[in-house]
């Protein structure tokens, strides 16, 4: 039954993003749209897949709550970040490109730490072993959605030598 789920779950995200990454595609009622139906989606996936007694989703989600809403800000950044690369495609610099590669370096490197952070917290408070079951589940839908988004954007093809965006 978790493997039908999980599998739903990974097709419903690809349904997702099945459009081609635009400006219009990044309007704010549309991103609400899609963190909404990710958000309940995987909220549904990390309660089948950790099966947590009643005692310990007690523990558990409030610390999850903390986290999405950390993760939606970064979530924010990211898509800034991708707003400034949809603007600048056809126009690229070399120090826009720079720009937004460094702030592309920034957000992994942010969501990398939140997630230490929500490690310590989930094995201070419950155990290790939940706390690596969780770290692990979040980075193979954290991959999935990576990968949707990542390859629906183009490669840059040309930067000018221009130091000025």
């Amino acid at each position: 039954m978790k493997k039908l789920i999980i599998i739903l779950f990974f097709l419903s995200i690809s349904s997702i993003f099945a459009q081609d990454i635009n400006k219009q595609d990044f309007d704010a009622y549309y991103v609400e749209l899609l963190r909404s139906d990710i958000k309940f989606q995987k909220k549904f996936l990390v309660s089948e897949t950790m099966n947590f007694s009643e005692e310990d989703g007690s523990v558990f989600w409030p610390i999850y709550k903390e986290y999405e809403i950390e993760l939606d800000k970064l979530g924010d950044k990211r898509l800034a970040n991708l707003n400034d690369f949809a603007e600048n495609y056809k126009k690229m610099t070399d120090l826009k490109a720079d720009e937004i590669n460094e702030q592309t370096f920034n957000y992994q490197e942010e969501r990398l730490e939140l997630k230490r952070k929500i490690y310590k917290q989930i094995k201070e408070k419950l155990n290790p072993s939940t706390a690596a079951k969780f770290i692990q589940l979040e980075h193979h839908i954290q991959l999935i959605v990576d990968l949707k988004i990542n390859a629906k954007i183009p490669l840059i093809e040309k930067t000018s030598n221009e130091n000025e965006p």
